[in-house]
């Protein structure tokens, strides 16, 4: 059929394309020259046999290696490329609205006496003689930096008692003049 009888008034017939190779390809749609070379393979040998990679794997082999070495440009590409990764990673995992940590210790009520004896914040009770059960004074220092940080709040007759009774040598405290008894 001639290209005169595929026409008809101008238009072509029906079932007939004035456009028989279709619309030309968008250049994002085409491959370019670096997509045709990355989507090879080569045959590299590592550790003795032979092994099929992408160029894409085999240029990561090699800056792997380049950062080792020293490389200072491979090196920089390798922190990018560890970073794109754990963000692809972070983005993959579950999101929660509400994260929570739990940190689990296991329960010891003593558990800073020897850091503070050895601070010398507190000191053993000589009245007690069970080393297991040491029962604890505090400094007459500690307790006088405590008080001069304190707020301007007022001590009530009980707290005051309690604090003498839980200091060694209470007789030589230094009240602040807004929290003496």
């Amino acid at each position: 059929m001639s290209e005169e009888s595929k026409r008809v008034n101008g238009r072509f017939a029906k079932g007939h394309s004035g456009n028989p190779n279709g619309r030309p390809q968008k250049a994002a749609e085409r491959a370019s020259a670096f997509d045709v070379i990355v989507d090879k393979t080569l045959t590299i040998t590592q550790g003795g046999k032979p092994r099929e990679v992408t160029v894409d794997e085999a240029l990561q082999h090699r800056t792997y290696q380049d950062a080792i070495a020293g490389g200072r440009m491979a090196r920089r590409t390798i922190l990018k490329m560890i970073a794109k990764r754990e963000k692809a990673a972070a983005a993959s995992r579950p999101k929660r609205n509400n994260p929570v940590e739990v940190l689990i210790e296991a329960v010891d009520p003593r558990n800073a006496d020897e850091a503070m004896i050895i601070l010398g914040i507190v000191d053993r009770d000589p009245r007690w003689d069970e080393p297991d059960d040491a029962h604890l004074l505090l400094e007459p220092w500690a307790v006088n930096a405590a008080l001069a940080r304190r707020a301007v709040r007022e001590l009530t007759d009980r707290q005051r008692e309690d604090i003498r009774r839980c200091t060694r040598d209470a007789k030589t405290l230094k009240w602040p003049a807004r929290l003496e008894a």
